[in-house]
């Protein structure tokens, strides 16, 4: 059973906080009382994004050693971890006919091997103090194969996975697990794209939904409703009849 629990006084790092989702959920966090790290590649950005209110860390997710130095320094900082929110990625659109393996390998690394650096620096102090709750930024796109997507999904469907599995094995040891899955938010990340995007939203509805969410003590986030509505059908639906909606999709995209 969901636990509600206020994010008041709670010590939150949010990494991937330069700029979109995660720079919008920092400030939501801490507009609700928390006290806030924040972390990404871009100390300029994060600087901008703090304002003065925040710790501020910067590190590169693929960096293992970094990001062990990084958590490291928001303990030391914020006199320990409550919350971490999973909030890097990269995407980039992607061409089966072109196959494109370093393409590949970068949202790989990115997106799962960072969350793994992640996971391997916060997990053991977590299950030594039986305590914590990790929240992970993933997507819609995870739920069913979609033409151009090929290397995002595929790390999106792998974090969707992993995140499930940590919420069964961790539970043991009190500590929660949130997946959270947006639809489409406008960022950096999508400002690029040429194909219509449903139910666009901005950054700062997407943190107040997520934001909501963890207040809730929800396993699952997902927004926009429609949205959500929208891709909880998709992943139910045959595998042949989603053939057929995938296949039209991947035709109307390239018309």
């Amino acid at each position: 059973m969901s636990q509600a629990r206020h994010l008041a006084g709670q010590r939150c790092w949010v990494v991937g906080a330069s700029s979109g989702i995660g720079a919008a959920l920092a400030s939501e966090l801490l507009a609700r009382g928390a006290r806030v790290a924040i972390s990404a590649r871009r100390e300029d950005r994060l600087e901008d994004v703090s304002r003065g209110r925040m710790v501020v860390v910067p590190y590169d997710v693929t960096d293992a050693q970094g990001t062990a130095r990084a958590a490291d320094a928001v303990r030391e900082r914020l006199g320990g971890i409550d919350l971490v929110v999973w909030s890097a990625g990269t995407w980039q659109q992607f061409d089966a006919l072109d196959w494109d393996r370093e393409a590949f390998a970068r949202h790989v690394e990115v997106n799962l091997l960072g969350l793994n650096n992640l996971l391997a620096a916060v997990l053991p102090s977590m299950v030594t103090d039986r305590a914590g709750h990790l929240a992970g930024i993933a997507s819609v796109a995870g739920y069913r194969g979609l033409a151009g997507a090929e290397a995002y999904g595929a790390t999106k469907a792998a974090q969707l996975n992993l995140l499930e599995a940590l919420r069964a094995s961790l539970s043991q040891r009190r500590i929660r697990v949130t997946t959270i899955s947006p639809g489409f938010v406008r960022t950096e990340m999508t400002e690029a794209n040429s194909f219509p995007m449903p139910f666009l939203i901005d950054p700062d509805r997407a943190a107040h939904a997520i934001a909501d969410g963890l207040e809730r003590g929800d396993h699952e986030i997902v927004f926009p409703l429609r949205m959500a509505l929208l891709m909880k059908t998709a992943s139910v639906l045959p595998v042949r009849v989603w053939d057929a909606v995938a296949a039209r999709l991947a035709r109307a995209r390239m018309s």
